[in-house]
């Protein structure tokens, strides 16, 4: 029993920590991770030889991420033994807590696409400015509209991103599997890319569809679409196998039009997105954090039951 609710005791912690925000960088696992794989210039290579060398890189460095974790998950459960005593209980699921929590951050999350609202208040430019540190879209030429349509679906899309994935794989594998995913996906945010980087990047680009497969799909219904064949429909109109899911479930909830500029529309019917839509955008997400967060623990508990 105090294995099946250990890894849910530890997701309860990991959430109450990032109210606190994140960790210095220099501390900060996923800034290491990025570290790693800004070393690798493969862009002059070939595509054969980038290929291979981009999924060398990403296998040596998933490998690392995984042994680490592993070893620091390990030395917790052999230090503090949890089946010993209900106090050693509590505290490894916090030492567990304290160490998934830079694997997932709601609060920067939120507060960012807050933050393109507040700059939005200042001038359009302000909030093209802001929103450029969350998306890797031309902001320059955006109207005010199409800024908060860019907020809003970032944010659904990285609350998968950045919570209810890295739970769910810490439900399967523990730590080392929400750290394999983190890894993955900032291997992604990174190479996988149509120009330059895409044959380099092409391996981190697969791997990240595929670790998000399911987790993106949860994600879309726990954010409580009211239209399941809706959701289906909608979430195909994006070139991504799962990021459209999320943003679609968000604009179907909401009843917004989202799109971006040339490249797809979700929820064309929908009304176009107000001043006060960001906020609300915010609530039904972290609606959708505790719902996640509830049934991956579930689904950890269930496993190890």
């Amino acid at each position: 029993m105090s294995t099946a609710v250990l890894l849910p005791l530890a997701m309860v912690v990991a959430l109450l920590i990032d109210r606190l925000g994140e960790p210095p960088t220099w501390a900060h696992p996923v800034v290491g991770m990025g570290r790693y794989l800004g070393w690798f210039r493969l862009t002059k290579l070939p595509p054969a030889a980038a290929f291979i060398a981009g999924a060398l890189a990403w296998l040596v460095g998933a490998t690392l991420v995984a042994f680490v974790s592993l070893w620091a998950s390990g030395w917790v459960l052999l230090k503090l033994q949890p089946a010993a005593a209900p106090w050693r209980l509590v505290a490894t699921a916090a030492a567990l807590g304290l160490l998934l929590k830079p694997l997932l951050a709601w609060r920067m999350l939120a507060d960012e696409a807050m933050a393109v609202e507040a700059a939005l208040r200042e001038s359009l430019d302000a909030g093209r400015a802001r929103l450029s540190r969350i998306v890797s879209r031309d902001t320059t030429k955006l109207t005010e509209t199409e800024v908060r349509e860019a907020a809003i679906e970032t944010l659904a899309e990285n609350l998968n991103d950045s919570v209810i994935a890295p739970l769910f794989w810490f439900a399967i594998a523990g730590l080392p599997g929400a750290a394999v995913y983190r890894f993955a996906n900032t291997a992604d945010a990174m190479w996988g890319y149509r120009d330059e980087r895409e044959w380099s990047g092409k391996w981190a680009a697969r791997a990240d569809d595929m670790l998000s497969w399911l987790p993106a799909r949860l994600t879309a219904l726990v954010l409580l679409p009211p239209s399941l064949p809706a959701l289906v429909r909608e979430a195909r109109r994006t070139p991504s196998p799962n990021s459209g899911w999320p943003m679609a479930a968000m604009a179907l909830r909401l009843g917004l039009r989202l799109g971006k500029p040339g490249v797809y529309v979700l929820h064309a019917d929908g009304r176009s997105v107000a001043p006060d839509d960001l906020h609300a955008a915010r609530a039904v997400a972290w609606h959708a954090v505790v719902i996640g967060a509830a049934l991956v623990a579930t689904l950890a508990w269930t496993l190890r039951s």
